[in-house]
């Protein structure tokens, strides 16, 4: 029988290693020290940039490269036909949504982004604006904002059943109401229910694109991206072989308990707490880049954290 409990652990909850703690610090440390708070019009023209790259990135990291030239030309009206057409289409569906949560921020009415609804919706209107060529997967048709009706295989990896998938992602939206309190819980939760979400994998296809929107509305809940807007999909993507490197990492956070001490759930908490370091320090290393405090490696930013 399958149980939500099988992704537990969802957080560090218990002990959490003192690194973690100073590498959240410094991030939340780093972006209160932004130059004075940009005007209205510098800050959408800054998001506006994001944007773009959060779309070209997190498309490339399920494999669709739709490059940067192409998506302005989209967006300035440029008339783009057959393929071309096709994938500035599906990039500008994925700006539109993070338009989306940007406003809805900004108007305070931004809800809990580990919300099922909410990801519901970021769903529907990600796939609504998607082309029609790119709205199916195995000859299968995806339904915006459905969770899927089929057993899916990720890589070794084997989401819950579909029919589990409710009670799976009621679970997530539970687990991450309580894990994301305080300035440090809302930082710290962002690696794990990254992975959880991805894990689930509740929609038929979308479902990286769905965690890196839900990543960028949990940032800024936490106010890692708020005065000085930078892009975590490029932040995972970044450099050579980087791509690879996000897939490897979230793959290894699938691994089941490795013996006693190794936390209380089913999946390891070790593996939970490497991938929440590893995610962190491309988090650090982008906002130290972003705000101009220099090009250190992201293990030296934790390293520093630690002194």
């Amino acid at each position: 029988m399958e149980t939500p409990g099988r992704m537990e652990p969802c957080g560090l909850e218990e002990e959490i290693p003192e690194r973690l703690e100073l590498a959240v610090d410094l991030a939340l440390m780093l972006q209160k020290a932004v130059r004075p708070a940009p005007s209205s019009a510098e800050l959408e023209h800054e998001r506006r940039e994001v944007r773009v790259m959060n779309a070209h990135f997190s498309l490339k990291l399920e494999g669709i490269d739709v490059p940067i030239f192409l998506i302005t030309r989209a967006l300035s009206g440029e008339s783009l036909h057959g393929r071309e057409a096709d994938l500035a289409q599906a990039a500008i569906a994925h700006i539109d949504v993070e338009a989306w949560i940007d406003d809805l921020h900004d108007r305070g009415q931004l809800p809990a982004p580990t919300d099922a609804d909410f990801l519901r919706e970021v769903h529907r209107k990600l796939y609504y604006g998607m082309p029609v060529s790119m709205r199916e997967l195995d000859d299968q048709d995806v339904i915006p904002g459905e969770y899927r009706l089929f057993h899916v295989s990720v890589g070794r990896h084997l989401p819950p059943s579909p029919h589990c998938v409710p009670d799976f992602m009621a679970h997530f939206q539970k687990r991450y109401r309580g894990l994301t309190s305080g300035d440090r819980g809302k930082v710290l939760a962002i690696p794990a229910a990254h992975h959880r979400f991805s894990y689930i994998h509740p929609f038929q296809d979308g479902n990286g694109r769905v965690a890196r929107l839900m990543t960028h509305a949990m940032m800024l809940r936490a106010g890692l991206c708020n005065r000085s807007p930078w892009s975590i999909s490029y932040a995972l993507c970044e450099g050579q072989n980087q791509d690879r490197r996000y897939h490897e990492e979230m793959a290894l956070a699938d691994t089941p308990r490795q013996g006693d001490r190794d936390g209380r759930g089913n999946l390891s908490l070790c593996y939970l707490e490497h991938f929440t370091e590893w995610f962190l320090e491309q988090i650090l290393c982008e906002i130290s880049d972003t705000i101009g405090t220099g090009h250190a490696s992201p293990e030296n930013l934790v390293e520093a954290a630690a002194e």
